[in-house]
């Protein structure tokens, strides 16, 4: 309860944001040993410059089994993946696949449908709850109508420089794969309810990475807040 005054009393010390929508947030599931997912990582390479879009790229690692183990995949980007299976009512995950704010999915290389996604999440009323940084080491989430069964905070590191993979084996053997804004790290910080709370970021893994920070209804659900601090 006291941490929850003091963190009211703090966003009333703050200068209040000029009003802005937050950016669609655009993730692609892919694979370097997937055939069809190379057009898919320059479409959305292709969005990652675009301001009011967050593009981020999650590496899955179930098509390592082909001859080629993909070298930014790890196991929980697949459990994120899964989530938003279950709560979309698809049969099964799949790449290359784009879901835009967490609640519309298509595949990555059908541009047309992406870009409609997109515009439709442009259209779509917000009420994101104010996300604010303090250093590296913490994030403040505020209050905002929660959803039904409540929310999650999400911390995701990526790094914004094209990376140019060289893959020697599996379907994919001899091509060299541009992606763009590759997704490192995910954690889960915590739940939200719709109320102020505070959560400690752990250390980046590595350098040269940048930071995001999502709120979404839980388990695959649709995006709530974005937040990045400000440079």
């Amino acid at each position: 309860m006291r941490k929850a005054a003091l963190f009211s009393l703090m966003l009333l010390a703050l200068p209040l944001p000029a009003a802005a929508r937050m950016p669609v947030v655009v993730e692609l599931y892919t694979a370097q040993g997937c055939a069809s997912c190379g057009e898919a990582n320059a479409n959305v390479a292709r969005l990652a410059d675009k301001p009011g879009l967050l593009a981020l790229t999650f590496s899955v690692d179930y098509w390592d089994y082909l001859g080629w183990a993909d070298t930014f995949a790890k196991p929980e980007f697949a459990e994120r993946q899964k989530a938003y299976v279950a709560r979309l009512s698809l049969r099964e995950p799949y790449t290359p696949q784009v879901v835009v704010d967490g609640q519309a999915q298509t595949s990555g290389s059908k541009v047309d449908k992406i870009d409609k996604l997109v515009r439709d999440a442009r259209k779509a009323a917000q009420n994101p709850p104010d996300i604010h940084f303090v250093g590296a080491a913490r994030v403040y989430v505020g209050s905002a109508r929660s959803p039904r069964g409540g929310g999650e905070v999400w911390l995701i590191r990526y790094d914004p420089r094209e990376q140019d993979v060289a893959v020697r084996s599996g379907d994919n053997k001899g091509q060299t794969l541009p992606q763009r804004n590759v997704v490192r790290e995910v954690v889960r910080l915590g739940a939200w309810r719709g109320r102020p709370v505070a959560f400690r970021l752990p250390a980046a893994p590595e350098e040269g990475l940048k930071t995001v920070v999502l709120v979404q209804a839980g388990r695959g659900g649709r995006v709530l807040g974005v937040g990045e601090p400000v440079a």
